[in-house]
């Protein structure tokens, strides 16, 4: 039986590591429903050229981000994850805070109610103390944060081989096994 995860993408920097997700995801039987922020759309044609459509071959469904009565909004339609990438801060809030807006902070509540695994790759930098405090209510309330932080012990050779580590880091807390992600092997 394949699993079922939603990826969201709203409008921080970073489309490069959900492209590149969604490649991992094709080695996997999954199937990914997609949300796309407006603010998303945007930095998606700015940072890398690309339409949600240029991203069908990996997506089985985009839902549209007004779409309360999409299947992602119940916890009766059976997802197995969530991953918010990348997730801006003004997502971040609203769902630390309970504010449904949209259809990204709907399905990131029936995550959290249905104690599915919800992660948020909260992109900013520096943190705020606000930042700080909506990160530990979602913790608090059952998600992960993952801050897409790029690491380079794998020596990286460039920009799409760090996103795709991190991509597989974000994989490996969904509970897939990623074959040939290099591993910290000490020193």
């Amino acid at each position: 039986m394949s699993k079922k995860i939603i990826l969201a993408i709203t409008g921080a920097s970073g489309s490069l590591y959900a492209v590149q997700f969604l490649k991992l995801m094709q080695q996997h039987d999954v199937e990914v429903h997609g949300i796309i922020s407006d603010a998303g759309r945007l930095v998606l044609q700015h940072e890398l050229g690309y339409t949600p459509d240029d991203l069908n071959r990996y997506v089985t469904t985009w839902h549209a981000i007004d779409n309360f009565a999409a299947p992602v909004s119940s916890g009766s339609s059976s997802f197995d994850a969530m991953l918010v990438l990348p997730c801006t801060m003004g997502t971040l809030g609203a769902i630390a805070n309970g504010m449904v807006k949209n259809l990204v902070h709907r399905a990131a509540d029936v995550m959290l109610k249905e104690s599915k695994p919800l992660l948020l790759a909260v992109r900013e930098t520096p943190f705020n103390r606000i930042h700080l405090e909506n990160m530990l209510k979602v913790h608090d309330a059952g998600a992960v944060v993952c801050p897409p932080m790029p690491s380079f012990y794998h020596h990286p050779e460039n920009l799409e081989e760090m996103a795709a580590f991190f991509a597989g880091r974000l994989a490996d807390q969904l509970g897939f096994e990623v074959k040939g992600l290099k591993r910290w092997q000490g020193i």
